[in-house]
């Protein structure tokens, strides 16, 4: 049985379901160009509605098929976010974003860590997919600390922040 709303606890970190509370922080922590566009589906400018729509989209979620998490630290409450959802690909895809005051202090390695455990363990599932833009090296060094590996593979894709196609270094996880 999958737990509906999970928590996941690393060295420094909480991964829980974001919530109304967080909505102000999700704003002002998304709300930067420098961030967005380093995603495929995440706008900008990025107000609070959007963050708002995000939770609400959240707590919709089947948790068979997705489950998204608040990245929240010990002593600086929400750094980002992390994502695990089933798309077109045979394997359920992760993504992720950290606030750029957390940037360079091994959050996303640590919460993407901490994601791929319960992935294995309560999720079931074997396989992930993610990828990074190929203007962002920093997003694969997170994937490959992870474990993550190349598959040769390049695809385009359209991100919102950006409002052009960008492309995406594709890799796999297996457990």
């Amino acid at each position: 049985m999958i737990e509906p709303s999970p928590v996941v606890e690393t060295r420094r970190l909480s991964l829980r379901a974001p919530a109304a509370q967080d909505i102000s922080r999700l704003t002002s922590l998304a709300n930067d160009a420098d961030v967005a566009r380093m995603t495929l589906r995440m706008p900008h400018p990025y107000s609070a509605d959007d963050a708002e729509a995000f939770v609400l989209a959240v707590a919709g979620q089947d948790p068979a098929r997705a489950a998204t998490f608040l990245i929240e630290h010990e002593d600086h409450g929400p750094v980002g976010v992390i994502g695990l959802f089933e798309d077109s690909d045979p394997a359920p895809e992760v993504g992720y974003w950290i606030g750029r005051p957390f940037w360079g202090r091994g959050y996303a390695t640590e919460a993407l860590q901490g994601a791929l455990v319960w992935a294995s363990r309560r999720w079931r599932r074997r396989a992930l997919v993610a990828g990074h833009f190929t203007d962002n090296p920093a997003s694969g060094r997170v994937l490959e600390k992870a474990g993550f590996l190349y598959t040769g593979e390049v695809r385009t894709g359209f991100s919102r922040a950006r409002r052009a196609d960008a492309e995406t270094r594709r890799m796999v996880w297996l457990a």
